[in-house]
C-alpha cells in the first residue's frame, strides 16, 4: 500500500480518538453532549451500556439503514467506504469509552468552569473534525448515513445533516422523558457544540498545511520555464456596473487572447450535467462547512465528500480557472481568479470599480433597467459577490493588497482602461519568467 496513504489512514485513527476526547470532554462538563452523542448519551443513563457501547450499536445500524437509500451502482462503487465503517464504529466507540476513563477527574465545581470544560470540548472536537477532513480517506458512520440520504434523495448535504442532528436532539428528548420523566442530556451545551464547532473547525484547519508534506508528496521544484508556462494571465474582479466583462472583452479582442468569463456557466454545466439556469442561479452560492475544509487543504480531494450540488459547482469552476490558465495566456472574469491562482507569479490581477452614479448609469443603458431597480441589483449583486469572495478565500474583497492594478472605470471610460492593463501586460510580457519558482498546489 501507498506510503502516503498509510499516513492518511493513521492521522484518521488520530482524529478519531480528538474527536472522542473532544466529545468526552463537553459530556463531562455537565451541560449536554453534542448532537451526534445526544441518543448515546441519553441511552447510557438508563441501560447499563456506556456511551461507547452504544455507539457502537448505533453506528452499525446506520450501515443497516444505509442500504435502504443505497442503489447497487452505489455499492458497487463505494463499497470499501461502506465496509470501513465497521472498524471506524468499533474504534469509535473505545475511544470515546477510553476517553470518558481519562477525564474521570473531571467534574467541574461550578457552572463558569461548566462552560469552560465545554468551550475546550467544543475546541478539541473541531481539532478533530479538521484532522479528519485533512486525512480525507474516510467517514464516520453517521456522515456516511446523511451522505447516503442526501444522495439518494437529491436533496443539499447541509439540509439534510440539519435535519438529522434535529432528529437525533428530539429523540434523545423523548427518550429521556419516557424512560427519566425530565429531560436530561440535552441542555445549552448540545446547542453551544452545534453552533460553534463549525466556525473552530473553519479557523483550525489552515494551521494544518504542515501535514501536507506528510501525508502527501511533496510538489517538484520546476527550474523549467517551459514547464510552468510563459504565458500571462489577466483576472478581472469586478463591481456590479463598473464594466468589468466588457473591460474583459476589450483587452481579449486587442490582445488576441480567448475571454472567459460567461463560458464558464456552460462548460460547468456540460462538465456536471447540470442546467444551465441552474449553475447562472447557484454559481455564487456560499460554499458549506465541508467545502472550507476542503479548500483550507490546497488539495485536491474527491467532490463526493459531503458536498451538496452548489459545493460540487463551486469547486469545478475552480479547477476549471486552473485548467484554462494552464493551457495559455487569457482573460478571466470573476471566479475569485486572483484567489484560486495567487501563487502563479504570471497573473496580472485586476479589480474593476466605479462610483455609484456611474455603476447606475452603465446599468440603465447596458441592461435597461429603471435609476430605481439599477440601485437595488447593485447593492443586492455586489453583496452577494462580497460574501461568497470573503466566505470563500478568507480575503477582503477589493483589497489593493491582493491585486496589481484598481481600476475606476467612473473616473475614465473603458478604453483608456484598457490601454492601462495592455500595457502593463505588455510590459509583464517582455520580463523573462522567474526560473526556480515552486510550483504549489491551488
Amino acid at each position: 500500500m501507498n506510503t502516503y496513504i498509510v499516513r492518511r489512514y493513521l492521522l484518521f485513527a488520530v482524529s478519531l480518538f480528538v474527536n472522542a476526547l473532544g466529545i468526552a470532554f463537553i459530556t463531562r462538563a455537565l451541560l449536554g453532549t453534542s448532537p451526534i452523542t445526544s441518543v448515546t448519551y441519553v441511552l447510557s443513563m438508563f441501560t447499563p451500556l456506556t456511551i461507547g457501547q452504544w455507539t457502537i450499536l448505533f453506528n452499525l445500524s446506520f450501515m443497516v439503514f444505509e442500504l435502504f437509500f443505497m442503489t447497487r451502482k452505489d455499492l458497487r462503487s463505494d463499497w470499501q467506504a461502506y465496509l470501513m465503517q465497521v472498524p471506524i464504529s468499533l474504534c469509535f466507540g473505545l475511544f470515546i469509552d477510553l476517553s470518558m476513563n481519562i477525564l474521570f477527574w473531571l467534574h467541574p465545581a461550578d457552572y463558569f468552569l461548566e462552560v469552560v470544560s465545554l468551550l475546550v470540548g467544543c475546541c478539541i472536537l473541531a481539532a478533530g473534525i479538521a484532522l479528519e477532513v485533512k486525512a480525507s480517506v474516510a467517514m464516520v458512520a453517521g456522515e456516511y448515513f446523511v451522505k447516503s440520504i442526501a444522495r439518494r434523495l437529491r436533496k443539499d448535504f447541509g439540509f439534510v445533516k440539519l435535519s438529522f442532528d434535529v432528529t437525533l436532539v428530539i429523540l434523545s428528548c423523548v427518550l429521556s422523558l419516557v424512560f427519566m420523566g425530565g429531560i436530561y442530556g440535552v441542555r445549552e451545551g448540545t446547542v453551544v457544540a452545534a453552533l460553534i464547532v463549525g466556525p473552530i473547525v473553519h479557523f483550525i484547519s489552515p494551521y494544518y498545511r504542515f501535514l501536507d508534506g506528510w501525508i502527501q508528496p511533496r510538489t517538484a521544484v520546476v527550474s523549467d520555464a517551459r514547464t510552468q508556462g510563459r504565458h500571462k494571465i489577466i483576472t478581472i474582479a469586478r463591481e456590479y456596473g463598473s464594466g468589468g466583462h466588457l473591460l474583459g472583452e476589450m483587452l481579449a479582442r486587442e490582445l488576441g487572447v480567448k475571454l472567459y468569463d460567461r463560458e464558464f456557466i456552460r462548460m460547468a454545466a456540460t462538465k456536471l450535467g447540470m442546467d444551465e439556469a441552474y449553475v447562472l442561479k447557484n454559481e455564487q452560492s456560499i460554499p458549506s462547512f465541508w467545502l472550507k475544509c476542503i479548500f483550507a487543504q490546497s488539495g485536491k480531494n474527491s467532490l463526493d465528500r459531503s458536498l451538496s450540488p452548489d459545493d460540487v459547482l463551486f469547486v469545478a469552476e475552480s479547477r476549471m480557472v486552473q485548467e484554462l490558465a494552464a493551457k495559455g495566456p487569457c482573460v478571466i472574469v470573476g471566479r475569485c481568479a486572483d484567489f484560486i491562482l495567487k501563487d502563479n507569479p504570471n497573473v496580472i490581477k485586476v479589480f474593476c470599480y466605479s462610483d455609484s452614479q456611474s455603476a447606475i448609469r452603465r446599468c440603465t443603458e447596458e441592461y435597461n433597467l429603471t435609476v430605481e431597480n439599477a440601485a437595488s441589483e447593485i447593492k443586492r449583486i455586489n453583496r452577494n459577490r462580497i460574501t461568497h469572495y470573503e466566505y470563500y478565500t478568507g480575503r477582503k474583497w477589493g483589497d489593493p493588497h491582493h491585486y496589481d492594478l484598481l481600476v475606476n472605470t467612473g473616473s475614465m471610460d473603458l478604453q483608456m482602461a484598457c490601454d492601462l492593463i495592455k500595457a502593463m501586460y505588455e510590459h509583464w510580457e517582455s520580463r523573462p519568467t522567474r526560473e526556480g519558482a515552486e510550483v504549489r498546489p491551488q
